[in-house]
Order: structure tokens, then C-alpha cells, then sequence
């Protein structure tokens, strides 16, 4: 492809994109569907980059940090109160006020 058009579709869609892929959606699922399916990549190479080993203390230290504070959160929402309550209807309309009569 060559740089015009890549730069006219990149304009089209920026005018048009979102409310295409929501008409899209609704009118023709499959064709919305197969266009979703031809942009993902039929392989994806998986290299294995060397894991802890290949980190530096810092990197160790910081991946550390940020695990204990996943491990807190998960607690902290686990060991949450969660107060339930049914909202009810109100027992009675709104007041409304009164007309004022003419003598």
C-alpha cells in the first residue's frame, strides 16, 4: 500500500470510523466480524526473552513492589464490608402544592 492511501484511509476514518463500525455492528455482524478476524495476526512469533534472569536487581526489585501491591489490593477487596439494601418505594407521593383559589 502506498503512503496516499493510508493517509486518505487514516482521514476517513477519523471523519467516519466510529459510526461505520457501530452501523457495521448492527446491519451485518458477519462482515463486522471477519474484518475484526483478518487484523489479527494469523502467527504470532513468541520469543523467550530470558525472564528473571535477564532483569536487572532494580527491575526485580520494582516487578517485587508492584506484585505486593496487587497482593494488598486483592486483600483489601476480599476483606471488604459490602453493605446490601433493597431500595424501597416511597411510602407516599410528593406533596404537591396547593392551587390558590381566586374569591
Amino acid at each position: 500500500m502506498n503512503k496516499r492511501f493510508l493517509l486518505d484511509l487514516a482521514e476517513d476514518w477519523q471523519q467516519h470510523g466510529r459510526e461505520v463500525f457501530k452501523r457495521v455492528r448492527r446491519e451485518s455482524p458477519a462482515a463486522y466480524l471477519k474484518v475484526c478476524a483478518m487484523l489479527v495476526p494469523r502467527e504470532m512469533k513468541v520469543e523467550h526473552g530470558g525472564g528473571v534472569k535477564a532483569m536487572t536487581d532494580e527491575q526485580i526489585e520494582r516487578s517485587i513492589e508492584i506484585i505486593k501491591e496487587i497482593l494488598a489490593q486483592r486483600e483489601a477487596a476480599a476483606n471488604a464490608k459490602v453493605i446490601e439494601g433493597v431500595a424501597e418505594p416511597a411510602a407516599l407521593p410528593a406533596p404537591r402544592k396547593p392551587r390558590r383559589q381566586d374569591p
